[in-house]
Order: structure tokens, then sequence, then C-alpha cells
């Protein structure tokens, strides 16, 4: 019996053990399995499975349904290795050099003749130098200084390039993912030679002229193409011409046909939580594009579920992290319901090498300070009394679509009842019932400008986010009423560059915002605080609100106030937001484990009245 070591072309993650009994070649991983459920629990627990495998003698099967003799000695080093280093459906996974190496020690412990190990050696060698990227220059037609972090940001996007690797860049909001990954496309294409191909940059469309800004700026010697507005197609074949083509998400649904048919240097997806969705029609066109290097940018890689980190590597890195059902089996399931510490483990240890992640605490000499305050507002009167008369229709709603279609079926009532006990809390007006209009006072409003009206006396730069479009329109009429001068942004905005222009250049002091059209790709370092007027479900929307002003090329500190109506929901939405974030940061933390999945009693504690701060 002889073996041999094979490594995809398209998959470096996966190891194929091929054996040679006589005539016949078969997977090893299958043989290996098969004597792996055949020993007792006893056997497999012992600290000396390698020398109590040695004295046996398997039957195998192999797979024109023959068995063969195999005696325990050789491959005794090869089952202890395989016990230990897999999971997926008895599959090898090799995402950290050290996995790696151990099994080529084992194959050559195992005394077999084999083949191979040259390329698990080169694997080896490109994983280890993923770990400690040596310090490089300064690409050549790169006009930027950067920063100690971000320099090494670049020698580990080098480095995985030069391996053949995809990566995440997953930066907190605001240290300049953009501007590194223009530096790795100016040392990929500005070089002699070049690189034959372009790549291609997808991105909201919220942050195409930033990337066009950007690049311009600092990487001025890139041929950039925008396929942007109805007439790109008549661009379409100056594509092989550039260096860099930037499209949109809401234009990969059209035009992925044509842009998947061209090979691609490095395709890099910004904010590449959009295809977090794995059966979404925008993450299944993004796994067809050819490239030689794959790159995510996203300040979230995990927002809400883990499977949400799976669809990010199993663009970055196909296989690395098995296919959706054994990842399922292998990590979600243990972590988010079992809360399992080794299996975090494994999760953190097979995605560090492809991850790079710095927050704003980690490069803090490079920021000034953020302090965060939360202002709690009490409802009171006619308010309190429509919060209350809403939450319990809305309790009863919820309790009864529950009770006949169950949790997974009633998404959608629970949503809408969760948005209008959200909208009683920030404003009466926002809400669609006659009784709403007999409620003429609004806690949360009367607060707020009870706090614009010192900050506007003393010139600080201030911006107030919002969900609800309608929500900023009852603030700005307030705002203008006072006779104050302010911008407003949100998604019906035409003359969006012109209203971040007049709040940046100091022509205004106040710019209004609504989350979606605000919430990221804009630098505001301008602003001194930031006003949140109603809390957001996920922790990391919010982060990306602050990042707005708490980002490189602020100069001041800055003051992050959160308006929060005390005993409803908004207050519970609060304290789960703490939960969620040690949650998603305990990914990253081998030690730290939890559970994601709200149940239904979590669900509809959000209806009740919460006891309120405020109390005696």
């Amino acid at each position: 019996m002889s073996g041999g070591v094979e490594i995809p072309r398209n998959d470096w993650f996966r190891l194929s053990l091929k054996v040679t009994v006589g005539e016949t070649e078969a997977d090893l991983a299958p043989i290996l399995t098969e004597i792996v459920l055949s020993l007792p629990p006893d056997v497999l627990a012992a600290e000396d499975l390698e020398d109590l495998v040695a004295e046996a003698r398997f039957y195998p099967t192999l797979p024109d349904g023959r068995h063969f003799a195999l005696d325990g000695g050789p491959i005794a080093p090869l089952i202890k290795a395989f016990q230990e280093l897999t999971g997926l459906a008895g599959e090898m996974h090799l995402a950290d050099a050290e996995t790696a190496w151990r099994i080529a020690e084992a194959l050559e412990g195992s005394g077999l003749p084999f083949a191979g190990r040259e390329a698990v050696e080169g694997l080896v060698r490109r994983l280890r130098a993923l770990t400690d990227p040596a310090s490089v220059p300064v690409p050549p037609g790169l006009e930027a200084r950067l920063r100690p972090y971000q320099h090494q940001g670049v020698g580990w996007l080098l480095a995985l390039s030069e391996a053949g690797f995809g990566g995440v860049l997953a930066d907190d909001m605001g240290l300049g993912k953009t501007l590194q990954a223009l530096a790795l496309l100016v040392a990929r294409h500005l070089a002699p030679g070049g690189t034959g191909r372009p790549s291609l940059v997808v991105v909201p469309t919220s942050l195409v002229a930033t990337w066009r800004r950007e690049a311009r700026r600092f990487a001025p010697g890139l041929r950039v193409l925008v396929l942007h507005g109805p007439d790109r197609g008549a661009r379409f074949g100056e594509i092989p011409d550039n260096d860099v083509v930037l499209t949109t998400y809401p234009l990969l649904h059209r035009d992925h046909e044509t842009l998947f048919a061209q090979p691609w240097d490095v395709a890099i997806l910004d904010e590449a939580q959009a295809v977090k969705n794995p059966a979404a029609a925008l993450a299944k066109h993004s796994r067809k594009v050819d490239a030689r290097m794959r790159l995510a940018l996203t300040g979230t890689p995990l927002e809400n579920n883990l499977e949400e980190l799976w669809a990010i590597f199993d663009w970055v890195n196909p296989g690395l992290l098995g296919t959706r059902s054994q990842f399922r089996e292998s990590f979600r399931t243990p972590i988010e319901t079992h809360g399992d510490v080794a299996a975090n483990a494994r999760l953190a240890q097979r995605t560090r090498p492809f991850l790079l992640q710095r927050t704003k605490e980690t490069v803090a000499p490079d920021l000034p300070p953020r302090t965060e305050i939360v202002e709690t507002v009490l409802l009171e009167g006619a308010q309190q009394g429509l919060y209350e008369t809403i939450r319990v229709a809305m309790d009863k709603r919820v309790r009864d679509t529950l009770a006949t279609k169950g949790l997974q079926a009633s998404r959608i009532t629970v949503l809408d009842a969760l948005l209008k006990m959200r909208q009683a809390a920030c404003d009466p007006a926002l809400v669609k019932i006659p009784a709403a209009r007999k409620v003429t006072r609004s806690a949360k409003r009367e607060r707020l400008m009870d706090m614009l009206e010192p900050l506007v006396a003393e010139g600080r730069k201030v911006l107030v986010f919002s969900q609800f479009v309608e929500m900023l329109k009852l603030i700005e009429a307030d705002i203008a009423a006072r006779g104050w001068d302010y911008a407003m942004l949100t998604g019906r905005t035409r003359k969006r560059a012109e209203a971040i222009d007049r709040f940046q250049s100091g022509a205004v002091d106040l710019f209004l915002i609504s989350l979606k059209a605000g919430g990221t790709g804009l630098t505001l370092t301008a602003a001194d605080t930031v006003i949140l007027y109603d809390p957001w479900w996920n922790p990391a929307t919010e982060r990306q609100a602050m990042d707005r002003a708490h980002r490189i090329g602020q100069t001041k500190p800055v003051f992050v106030y959160r308006l929060i109506a005390d005993a409803t929901v908004e207050a519970a939405i609060h304290d789960l937001q703490t939960r969620k974030q040690a949650l998603a940061d305990a990914l990253f933390d081998e030690g730290q484990s939890g559970g994601f999945d709200m149940s239904e009693d979590d669900l509809l504690a959000l209806f009740k009245p919460p006891a309120s701060s405020a109390a005696p």
C-alpha cells in the first residue's frame, strides 16, 4: 500500500489522501473514518491511542466493496492526527500552518511511501507567512503616508496575494480599509509588467464617489473605470484597458454575466456584509467571479449569526469552512446553541490567518477619545398612555401569532409590532392611528431641542441620526423654527456631496442624517458630537454611525449621546445590544462562547413594560 497527497487547485484547504491497494486507488479519508468509528470510545479517549492502534489489525472497505487487511502499525500516527484534526464530514482542512505540518509529520511517521510532501510543505510556508508578514515598503505609486497599523495591513494583504489566498480586512470603520486596499491594487497593477488583468471593486452605491475620490488622491497612477449610470453598457469594451473597474451591488444583478465573463486579478467586495445571506441572488452571483485573489472589506464580518461569517468566508476562500451544512453541524449549532468553547476556538483558529481586524482601541494613539453617554428620557402623560395602549395591543397580537404560526413564520408580525412601539417612543406624530393625533408632545424631541440649544450656542458641530426620515423632518421643522442653519441627508437628497461639503466646510453646525443614507461611507470629521435619536437593533450599526465622526483625521474628542425612552422597547433593545456585542466579540476570543438566536421568551420580553430606571 502506498499513498499520495492531493491539494485541489481550486480549494487550498481540503487535503485528499489517495491510497493505492494493489491496482485500486481510493481516498484514504473514508477508510480512516471507518476505522475511527469502529474503535470503542474508551480507546479513542486513551492517551496511548497510537500504541493501541499499532497493535490492532483492521479490515476496511474499498470503493468496489472488497475488504483488505491493514496492520495498525503504519497507520497509527495517521489515525491520531485524523481524529484530532478533522471534523467536517471526515475531511481534512488545512486552514493553518500547524495543522498542515502535523498531517505531513503523520504521513512521514507512518512509514508508508507517499508522494506530495513538497505540496504540503509549500502550503505550510505560505500559511506561516500570513501570521507575520514581512515589513514591506510603501508601494511605488501610492501617494499616502501609511500609519503603522495600515502598513502592517498592506503587508498582510501582499502576503495573502503572493500565497494565493483571499482575506477579510475587518478593521473598524474609519481606520482606512479603502486606503489599504488601494495600496494592494497599486502594488499589483503599477509594478513592472503589471498583472495582465484588471481588478474588480464592488461597492454600495453611496461609496462610488468615495472610491473614485480616494483613488485619484492616493493612487493617481491607477486607471479606474467607473461603471455606473444608464450608459455604462457602452463602456464595457473599455474594461481590459483599465487597472480597476468600479461597480455597485445593485448593478451586479444586471451586469453579472458581462462582468464575470472577464477574468480578474483581484476582486474586492466593499461593505461585504452585503453578501451575508448565502441564499440571496447577489451572494450567488458574486461566487461566479474568476479572480486570482478575493478580498472582502467589512467592519462587521458578523452581525447577527455565524452563518453570515460563513457566507463571507465562503466567497473569500471557498472550502475553508466547509459546506453550509457542514459548517452548521461543526460550528454554528455547537457554538450558538450549546456554547461550545472548543468549537469556538477551532473556528477562531481556522479563520485567523485570513482575517485581519483592528479596533480603534488598538490604534488609540492615532485617535482622540470618544465618550458615550446614554440620555434616558421619561415618557409622560398622553404620550405614555399612547405607548402603553400600543404595547398592550401589540403584545396580544404577537402572542396570538406565535401560538398559531410559530416563531419562524411570525417574523413580519413581530417586526411590524416592534416598529409601531418604537415609533410611539420616538414621537406620537409617527404613529398612524387616530388616537395619536391627539398627542401633541414628544418627550424625546423636546429633550433633543434642550440638548441642541447649548451645543449650538457653543459652536459645536453636531450629527443627528435617525432611522426614520419622517422623524428627521419633524426635527428639521423644530430647528428651522429656531433659526439655526443645518444640512440634511436622506435617501431623497439629490445634492449629496453639496450637503456634506456644507457641514465639513463649517457653513452649518447641524447635520441631520438618515441611517440608510449616511450609515456608511461618510467622513464627517468636522463633527465633535453625535446624537443617536433612536436606538438600532444591531450595535454594529450604531458604531458605524459614530464612526462618521470618530475616524482617522479627527483631531477633537467626540461625544456620542444615545436618546433612550425609558420603560419602553427602546430600553429593552439597549439591554439586548450589550449581550449581542459580547457574543459577536466572542468569535475572535478563544476563551469566550455564547449563543446568538433569540428564544420566544426573549422576544416576548420586548413587549413587556421594563422597570423604569428612574423608579425609586
